[in-house]
């Protein structure tokens, strides 16, 4: 749900990078996403 949600977000431009990268760092320390999730999530900002 979060991993969709975020993608969401991202798609639609609606977050700042930095922000959003230091959120996700958390998400992933406290196993929220995954690795894998993590690193689409940071492509997809690119």
């Amino acid at each position: 749900m979060l991993y969709k949600n975020l993608v969401k977000m991202i798609t639609r431009g609606s977050y700042d990078k930095e922000d959003l990268l230091r959120k996700m760092d958390i998400y992933l320390l406290n196993n929220r996403i995954t690795q894998e999730q993590y690193t689409e999530l940071v492509a997809l900002m690119a």
